[in-house]
């Protein structure tokens, strides 16, 4: 070997992978947020209390057959699946393709079905952030009127609906459907773990709009999510009232798609659906 080459060598970043948390580490991080004993998730797995002790402090490997069945039942998102399995020494499981990608068409294909068949109602699909990944005509609708630097490059709904300069200012029942989004961006925090999550809901949070509501809101933040709690939005031809309803894929084996939702927008009462559908005239002659 060359002095090159050994330069070369002596200088790649083992720190790297070094600093990487083992399996054992985040099978108890994962276990304690989801506030399971380990004898309770050992009895559920059908492992002895002893074996994953061991293998939460490292003195047992486990195999990818364990690390998975661990996974399912703390239910952990495909994304950290993959994060366990490659902590264990193991290649990942699960494929994280883009939407673009050909091989998702018939994801696509039939995401965009939904969203055009909705129409004239607003109808969009998130990603786990609740980026905008695709809307139809009146799902863009909503966002009519909004600063560029929230709609650009990425629109997510959580900073369109609670920036001062979003849709904020035209919501009707603020404190309300703040306090609805605020309560779902923290179970997501909950569930994933997400440091992006976690920095997205610190920012939100500093709004001066949300901070002003945070103390009345700080009790229902991360509880039970209320029955139905509606959007009422004012618009030129008056104010609108709409409740919404989150799908997501079952049984998915692709990242990409295990964190794909389609959020579809409908009316709460007769006025807000006549509204609706003359907003959809309205944009449909001005196009």
């Amino acid at each position: 070997m060359t002095s090159e080459v050994m330069d070369r060598a002596s200088a790649r970043p083992y720190s790297a992978p070094m600093s990487r948390p083992a399996v054992g580490e985040l099978v108890r991080e994962w276990r304690t947020r989801r506030r399971r004993s380990q004898l309770d998730l050992a009895l559920e797995v059908g492992v002895s209390t002893r074996h994953l002790s061991f293998v939460e402090t490292g003195r047992s490997r486990p195999s990818p057959e364990l690390i998975l069945a661990l996974a399912h039942h703390l239910d952990v998102p495909l994304r950290e699946r993959n994060t366990l399995l490659l902590a264990g020494g193991y290649a990942p499981r699960f494929s994280q393709r883009s939407l673009d990608d050909p091989s998702m068409d018939a994801v696509r294909t039939s995401i965009q079905r939904m969203l055009d068949a909705h129409d004239p109602y607003p109808g969009v699909v998130i990603d786990r952030a609740w980026n905008v990944l695709q809307a139809n005509r009146a799902g863009m609708g909503l966002a009519a009127g909004v600063p560029e630097h929230l709609v650009s490059p990425t629109m997510n709904v959580y900073r369109v609906c609670l920036h001062p300069d979003g849709l904020a200012r035209r919501t009707t029942n603020f404190v309300d459907w703040a306090t609805y989004l605020l309560g779902q961006l923290r179970r997501t925090v909950v569930l994933t773990g997400d440091p992006a999550l976690e920095a997205l809901e610190a920012e939100v949070l500093g709004y001066p709009n949300v901070a002003q509501i945070t103390p009345l809101v700080a009790g229902a933040v991360g509880g039970d999510p209320p029955i139905v709690v509606p959007f009422r939005m004012s618009t030129p031809l008056g104010e609108i009232a709409m409740f919404t309803t989150l799908t997501t894929f079952g049984t998915p084996l692709d990242v990409t798609v295990d964190e794909l939702a389609l959020e579809m927008f409908f009316p709460a009462d007769d006025r807000s659906a006549a509204t609706l559908r003359e907003l959809a005239g309205l944009t449909e002659a001005t196009a």
